[in-house]
């Protein structure tokens, strides 16, 4: 189980890499810093892991998450833009990478996907969307959907 949860995070950038081709240039939402939703840790956080392996791709990093923000600025520095909510993490961004399944982001339809993002493609980490009707509105992928 530790094999596959190590291996979780770059299944993430993989699934990017299949919907985009090429990453660099690109600008990743990575939607929740925290390893676990109603918390502000990030030690050990998937999130760490996605935005180190897609900065070595040459992506730039628009995050956001409702608690942990200021542990990650700690960690990430100003490697990273923070966004002011998720709204904001997605405007104008490529790709986005679910990582928390924060109650906020589970509220979010394909729609606000589309309106906000430069190209609505969206990787679910956590499997908090129905893949039918997000596949009806934009390019969309889940961690562990046979994916």
């Amino acid at each position: 189980v530790d094999r596959v949860n190590m291996g979780q995070p770059l299944k993430a950038v993989e699934l990017a890499e299949k919907l985009l081709g090429n990453l660099d240039g690109k600008t990743a939402a990575i939607l929740g810093l925290a390893f676990k939703p109603n918390t502000d840790d990030i030690r050990e956080a998937v999130s760490l892991k996605i935005i180190k392996t897609l900065q070595e791709k040459g992506c730039n990093i628009k995050a956001y998450d409702p608690a942990a923000m200021e542990n990650a600025k700690k960690i990430l520095g100003d490697s990273v833009i923070y966004a002011s909510s998720a709204e904001d993490c997605l405007r104008g961004s490529d790709f986005c990478i679910v990582v928390t399944e924060w109650g906020e982001f589970r509220r979010l339809g394909p729609d606000v996907f589309r309106k906000l993002m430069r190209n609505p493609v969206v990787i679910d980490g956590r499997r908090i969307y129905d893949p039918v009707k997000f596949r009806e509105k934009l390019k969309f992928a889940a961690v562990g959907f046979g994916s």
